[in-house]
């Protein structure tokens, strides 16, 4: 099988660029007002991957594990702020909450898949490490934002029925249970709603962009089954992670509801 591919130039992004055009006139003739968030992400892409495919270029060319080592410290870092980013309230310790949880459960399942199952020679290899680990993380910090904002919104919602059960005896984690349950379904439902449809209704990334680069598209499943699996495992850890320190920040160990510690965002 051929391992050619069709590169493409300025002139062809430019013409794909134009594309957003279609969103912009939707959003004036529907009197939506996201023609100036559209511009902006648009550009802020563009920007963003042109100048991470000249990064990625030049660490490729390296091969220094500490070098990769400190993209992934970085990408996590991001990974976290967004994850906060996203959610409506927040509390003190709320950013290293969503790093932990982030980090181990990515950090591990990158671990499990390059050492593991594909055996990368060696381990740090950027051409597997960067692209697998964006992906788990990507769909991590998705799990864990929605865990933490469902969390905090259905504590309020509850708060009656949690401190009457707090009242009555029961523990923290008897009180709260329900509302875990429901913050952990939350986080784990988009993964589970993607598995469902992948092959049928949508092609992965990551599977398509081996296909379109050459790649036998067998084997591109296989990878593409692999880390699928490896996003599950890390979104579920990640959801888990941040519902539980989320849960250890709004209760007191003397099992008390602390709603003061919640702060809504200010809107920029």
């Amino acid at each position: 099988m051929t391992t050619s591919y069709v590169p493409i130039d300025n002139g062809q992004l430019a013409i794909a660029a134009l594309l957003i055009v279609i969103n912009v006139v939707l959003s004036i003739a529907l009197q939506l007002r996201l023609e100036k968030q559209l511009w902006i992400g648009a550009v802020r892409m563009t920007v963003q991957l042109l100048l991470i495919g000249y990064i990625l270029k030049w660490i490729f060319t390296l091969q220094s594990p500490w070098l990769v080592l400190a993209v992934t410290l970085v990408m996590t870092t991001l990974a976290g702020q967004s994850a906060i980013a996203r959610t409506k309230r927040r509390y003190q310790g709320i950013f290293w909450n969503c790093f932990i949880s982030i980090f181990a459960s990515s950090a591990l399942m990158i671990g499990v898949i390059v050492v593991g199952v594909v055996r990368v020679e060696p381990w740090y290899n950027p051409q597997y490490v960067i692209p697998m680990l964006g992906m788990i993380l990507g769909n991590a910090l998705t799990g864990a934002s929605l865990a933490l904002d469902r969390l905090t919104e259905d504590l309020i919602v509850r708060r009656d029925q949690i401190e009457s059960l707090l009242a009555l005896g029961a523990t923290r984690w008897e009180a709260a249970q329900q509302t875990i349950q429901e913050a952990l379904r939350t986080g784990m439902i988009p993964t589970i709603n993607q598995m469902m449809v992948m092959g049928t209704v949508s092609l992965p990334g990551m599977m398509t962009g081996q296909i379109i680069a050459g790649a036998d598209p067998t084997d591109a499943v296989r990878y593409q089954i692999v880390l699928i699996f490896a996003i599950a495992a890390g979104t579920g850890l990640a959801t888990i992670g941040i519902v539980l320190l989320g849960f250890r920040s709004l209760f007191s160990v003397q099992h008390q509801l602390r709603l003061d510690r919640l702060q809504l965002r200010e809107k920029a």
